[in-house]
C-alpha cells in the first residue's frame, strides 16, 4: 500500500500544491488510488465526499466519448443541465461544441473525451473555489493515465489558468501550445462565452486550428 506522499508523487502532485491545498488533497488522494480502472474511477467519482459540492450535487459527472481518445477536451464543471444528466457539455453550449469540434473532422465519442475540472455542480453556476478543484484533480489525472491523450484542448480562462498553474489572462494563453503532464494543450474560449461573444468566434476557430496542426504534427 502506498503512503499519502507517495500517492501525491504518482499524481505529479508537487509539495507546494500539497501545502495550498492539503485538506481536501488528502481527502482526494485518500480515495484515488494510480492506476485505477475505468469502472473504479467511476464509482470513486459517483460516492466522492472530497469536497462540499457533494452535499448539494446531484450526481458525479466524470465525463464522457472516446477511452483510448487522442483528442481530450477538458471544461471547468458541470451546469444545472450537466448535473441532470451526468454528461459534461450538454445544452446550447454543448450543441456549440459538437459544432466546433464538426469543424474540425471531431465528433462527440469518435476519438474525443469530454471532461471537465470538477466532477460535481458547484452551486448556481458560481466558479470553482481553490479547495473544490484541489479534490477533484486526482480524478483528472486519472482520466488521463487512463486516456493517454495525444493533445488536450482546455476550454475557457477557468480550465486554462488551473491547468497550467498561472493567472495569465487567456487572451495570452491562446495562440501557442503548451503541455500539461507532458502533453501538448492548446487553450480556446468555452462554448458559453462564445454564445455571449459572438465576435471571439473567429479567435477560437484559430485555436482549433492550433490544435488540428499540432495534433498534425505529432502524426
Amino acid at each position: 500500500m502506498l503512503s499519502r506522499d507517495e500517492v501525491f508523487d504518482e499524481l505529479g502532485i508537487g509539495p507546494a500544491w500539497r501545502l495550498r491545498e492539503a485538506p481536501a488533497a488528502r481527502a482526494a488522494a485518500a480515495s484515488v488510488q494510480p492506476h485505477l480502472n475505468w469502472e473504479e474511477l467511476a464509482d470513486a467519482v459517483a460516492h466522492c465526499t472530497a469536497c462540499k459540492l457533494h452535499l448539494t450535487r446531484t450526481q458525479g459527472v466524470l465525463g464522457v466519448g472516446d477511452r483510448t481518445a487522442d483528442w481530450l477536451v477538458i471544461g471547468e464543471a458541470p451546469g444545472a443541465d450537466e448535473d441532470r444528466l451526468g454528461e459534461p457539455f450538454v445544452g446550447q453550449a454543448g450543441k456549440l461544441l459538437d459544432a466546433m469540434l464538426a469543424a474540425i473532422s471531431l465528433k462527440r465519442g469518435d476519438n474525443v473525451y469530454i471532461a471537465n475540472l470538477l466532477k460535481s455542480r458547484p452551486p448556481g453556476n458560481r466558479n470553482p473555489e481553490p479547495d473544490e478543484v484541489a479534490a477533484c484533480r486526482p480524478y483528472l489525472l486519472a482520466q488521463i493515465e487512463l486516456i493517454q491523450p495525444k493533445l488536450i484542448l482546455a476550454l475557457g480562462r477557468f480550465a486554462a489558468q488551473n491547468l497550467l498553474d498561472t493567472d495569465e489572462a487567456i487572451g495570452r494563453l491562446r495562440g501557442r501550445v503548451h503541455r500539461f503532464q507532458g502533453v501538448p494543450l492548446v487553450v480556446t474560449y468555452h462554448p458559453a462565452y462564445l454564445l455571449r461573444n459572438l465576435a471571439d468566434k473567429a479567435r477560437a476557430w484559430e485555436d482549433l486550428c492550433l490544435a488540428r496542426r499540432t495534433m498534425r504534427s505529432l502524426a
